[in-house]
């Protein structure tokens, strides 16, 4: 798995805090559709557009955040800061990333920010176009660099088909463990020393500590909270193994939240509901949906506090497992048994995004002609046109408030 030809500076820390900041609030501001949409986005504005990271690298490093705990996309971003800024720019990519939404969420929970009637329905529904546009530009262009051969082709067609059928956690790690282990068997022809090297900031040793705390809190916050009987701890807790145990990201983590926050009576199913519809409609990570819940939660801190209580708890332990294992990455990509490894996870990876792009992204939002209509203007927009994705966001936006507020 060498570099594509057209990177023009090597993947490394070259930038800076502030520059990794406001790129990733920009992505913030306009990233809608979703994790697997967010991959999309990123390929398009680091591996295609500014070449901070190439092809191969990326869709190593989505395949290792699709395998872990957490949420995928968030830990691609923090990755992607981490490598080109130091830990530093692991936390702006982090926040440049998250905070728009947050933000939002904590509005909403105060009872500002929400839409409705026609202009706002057409518009939620014209950002979902946005993802099919999205998603689809991802699937094509990372086939034609990742499934170039029948094998890998037969691989990426057999995790969709697992995911089509079963869209639990399971099926994708199921997925993802399936194509490796194909890959293994299947795609040892032409593997070489890959000579691209990915600069992780991170020592083997702060790995190790990193996978401490992660399973430390984990064990030992429940503790913490029968022995303090404190309603902070709870909270976080709650949070902390919400975020440990779900795989996937995004939607897999609402049973885990519901069952969390909801049973126990902290807040109520109709609040749960719809705080989680209003995560749906803005931009950035799924996860933000923890600080609209600890604004409206009954325990305290609840309000501004109960929200950053939130995404430290439940982003935490997705970052612990990643600087973990982020050490060792590199090592382990560079060796042949290696390369044919991830050449099927890669491929599977691609399945899984072809999936998603038919359920729940275009199941879910494809529900007439003009959405179809819609939806390929943008994708021609973004792969002949190369138009950048704040234009097609604005372009899908306005073309769906047109088509609910206009007869036909």
């Amino acid at each position: 798995m060498s570099p594509v030809a057209e990177v023009e500076q090597p993947v490394g820390r070259v930038g800076s805090p502030i520059e990794v900041l406001c790129i990733f609030a920009k992505l913030g501001f306009t990233c809608f559709g979703g994790p697997i949409a967010h991959i999309g986005y990123f390929r398009d504005e680091f591996v295609v557009r500014r070449k901070w990271i190439d092809e191969d690298a990326y869709a190593d490093l989505v395949g290792l955040c699709q395998f872990l705990p957490g949420p995928a996309s968030s830990q691609v971003g923090f990755s992607i800061g981490l490598m080109r800024a130091g830990y530093l720019g692991a936390l702006a990519a982090w926040t440049g990333f998250t905070l728009p939404s947050a933000a939002a969420l904590v509005l909403f929970a105060y009872g500002a920010g929400a839409l409705s009637g026609p202009i706002g329905t057409g518009l939620l529904h014209g950002l979902k176009l946005t993802a099919v546009a999205i998603v689809a530009q991802a699937v094509w262009g990372m086939a034609r660099t990742l499934c170039p051969d029948r094998e890998r082709a037969s691989i990426a067609a057999a995790a969709a088909v697992v995911i089509l059928v079963s869209t639990s956690s399971v099926a994708q790690i199921g997925a993802i463990v399936l194509g490796g282990i194909a890959g293994l068997w299947l795609c040892r022809s032409g593997t070489t020393p890959t000579s691209g090297h990915v600069e992780v900031p991170v020592s083997r040793g702060a790995g190790l500590v990193a996978l401490a705390a992660f399973f430390f809190l984990l064990a030992g916050l429940p503790v913490l909270r029968g022995a303090t009987g404190s309603s902070a701890v709870s909270l976080f807790d709650a949070f902390y193994r919400s975020g440990a145990l779900v795989f996937g990201g995004g939607h897999v983590v609402l049973p885990l939240l519901r069952e969390a926050f909801v049973t126990p009576g902290w807040v109520s199913d109709d609040a749960f509901l719809a705080g989680y519809g209003a995560a749906q409609a803005v931009p950035g990570p799924l996860f933000t949906f923890a600080a609209y819940l600890g604004t409206v939660v009954v325990p305290e801190p609840h309000g501004p506090a109960g929200s950053v209580l939130g995404l430290i708890g439940i982003f935490l332990p997705g970052i612990l497992i990643l600087l973990g294992v982020l050490p060792f990455w590199d090592t382990f990509r560079r060796r042949s048994g290696a390369q044919a490894t991830m050449r099927g996870v890669n491929a599977a990876v691609v399945g899984l995004l072809g999936a998603a792009l038919y359920n729940p992204v275009w199941t879910g939002t494809i529900h007439a002609p003009r959405d179809f209509g819609i939806a390929l203007v943008g994708f021609v927009l973004l792969t002949a046109w190369r138009a950048p994705p704040l234009l097609v966001v604005a372009f899908s936006a306005l073309a769906g408030v047109l088509a609910t507020v206009l007869p036909g």
